[in-house]
């Protein structure tokens, strides 16, 4: 038998099993990341993640203090990742907070100690070994917190220094793991190869769980609700696309081009930190941190990586892995009614529609965003009759460019509806006329050849004065496209797959979308 770790739990397995023994069903596009035992040993630093319940903190254990990380009633929790039992805040003041307790062997000098902010000091309560606590210095100060003669110093915060000023009473460590160093991965990789054979010791990190900035299930701070937003939409899929794998970051440019503003103060980011470009070219695009970096005023701090950090320090360029954002996101455009209050019960939000006509489809809500959603307990819904709203299939693979310009100017890129007026309707053609933007290139692609099938739907190219107008024509065609322009000026984006809606809509009159995928 073989002794692993899949996503920090130990597993015995066969010694001829695979990656796709332990991962059964796991998507043929993503990553996963493999790391060898003896790599695995040799990449462990002297940093530890502690995930608590109002956020995660990395602490740095000096040298003559990893024994007590690696040994004893710690070392369990460390080199598991499971969760510690006793851990919980049992008092706090405007100087320290205290988890515990639990039992060591130090023996206290009962002398006060100078300490530092970010200081984590072993001390113990009525100078009884068996009740000690960890102990974090929230502001520098001289106290005797019951630890040894040399003060009982065993770490310092390097990371989520904030979160200390949030622990109060009930707050518990969830879990504590040891960090892994980008500089020791030259043997680590990663792979979509699920007939990858598995060796004792190695270590597997099939996806990363991370939560967005300002959740906790207690109390949600809507301060960056906005920006937040932009994460959960670009996860939705639970998937991260890495368009670029720098020394420094992982970077999704899914949503790049999106209008986001900069919210919050400005966050150092640490590695895990995850954030969106607020200005600039890559403005909209999601970063995940692999290295401490100063904190930017061109990026909004949106989540935290909680565990699977592993997976962005090995990811490559063009690589997928899966990426758990809590919370889910809550958006409810694009759902016919039923399902959208159906899933507002579900997760706790008293659903307010402004209809009872279950055949209609929610066309906005408000609030508008999940965190302030969760944060009300309620969430407006305005609807659209379901006649009035037109499925389409868009062709990436053939148009890409085009399809991206036309779900960016009706909104489909962002929500599930979209919406487009009708400039008119002659004979067997229907024109519409989103707004965009005189700057956008719309270069020729696609273009058909020979008869144009009806309903496929269309969007004119620059050749033409007409550039941006979408069209759909209800008979073939082999002189004209489907915005009754030349075949050369028509690039031919998807098509319309209820053209029995058509009939009913009126010029000026909004046609809204709802998208179906290839």
């Amino acid at each position: 038998m073989l002794e692993i770790r899949l996503d920090g739990t130990r597993l015995e397995i066969d010694d001829s099993a695979t990656l796709g023994d332990i991962l059964p069903g796991h998507p043929s596009s993503c990553s996963v990341a493999v790391i060898p035992p003896a790599e695995a040993e040799a990449a462990l630093t002297r940093n530890i993640r502690l995930l608590t319940s109002a956020g995660e903190v990395v602490i740095e254990i000096p040298e003559d203090a990893t024994a007590f990380f690696s040994e004893g009633y710690f070392a369990e929790y460390v080199n598991t990742g499971s969760e510690p039992e006793e851990l919980s805040v049992k008092w706090t003041d405007r100087q320290s907070v205290a988890f515990g307790p639990f039992s060591t062997d130090i023996n206290p000098d009962r002398r006060q100690h100078r300490y530092a902010r970010g200081d984590v000091i072993l001390g113990c309560g009525g100078y009884d070994p068996k009740a000690s606590f960890l102990v974090f210095s929230r502001i520098p100060h001289i106290a005797d917190h019951g630890g040894p003669d040399d003060g009982g110093i065993v770490a310092r915060v390097v990371s989520g220094m904030a979160i200390l000023e949030e622990w109060s009473k009930g707050d518990r460590i969830l879990r504590m793991e040891r960090l892994m160093s980008r500089a020791d991965t030259s043997t680590a990789f990663t792979t979509t190869d699920m007939i990858t054979p598995l060796t004792d010791g190695m270590q597997i990190f099939s996806h990363v769980l991370a939560s967005a900035a300002g959740y906790r299930k207690e109390a949600i701070d809507t301060t960056r609700a906005a920006s937040v937003e932009h994460l959960l939409r670009t996860m939705s899929g639970e998937r991260m696309t890495v368009s670029l794998a720098s020394s420094t970051h992982v970077r999704d440019d899914r949503m790049k081009e999106s209008i986001v503003e900069y919210e919050g103060e400005p966050h150092s980011r640490f590695e895990g930190t995850i954030t969106t470009r607020v200005q600039g070219r890559n403005r909209g695009s999601v970063y995940i941190y692999t290295e401490d970096i100063p904190g930017s005023v061109n990026h909004t701090a949106v989540g935290q990586v909680e565990q699977g950090i592993q997976l962005p320090i090995l990811a490559r360029d063009n690589e997928t892995f899966i990426i758990r954002v809590e919370p889910k996101q809550l958006d409810f455009r694009g759902m016919e009614l039923k399902q959208a209050i159906q899933l507002a019960v579900e997760r706790g939000v008293s659903p307010e529609p402004d209809t009872d006509e279950k055949k209609s489809v929610v066309f906005a809500q408000k609030p508008s965003t999940t965190l302030e959603i969760l944060a009300e307990g309620k969430v407006a819904f305005t609807t659209v009759p379901l006649s009035q709203v037109i499925t389409i299939e868009l062709f990436d693979d053939e148009a890409p460019k085009t399809c991206h310009i036309f779900r960016s100017v009706t909104g489909l890129r962002w929500h599930d509806i979209g919406e487009m007026p009708l400039l008119m309707k002659f004979e067997d053609v229907y024109l519409f006329q989103p707004e965009v933007s005189k700057k956008t290139n719309i270069h020729r692609e696609n273009l058909p050849e020979g008869e144009v099938p009806a309903y496929l739907l269309a969007m004119t190219n620059d050749s033409r004065k007409a550039a941006g107008l979408v069209g759909v024509r209800t008979v073939p065609s082999s002189e004209f496209g489907p915005t009754s322009e030349p075949l050369e000026s028509t690039n031919i984006i998807g098509r319309v797959l209820e053209p029995e809606k058509l009939e009913g809509l009126k010029d000026g009159k909004p046609v809204y979308l709802r998208e179906v995928k290839r």
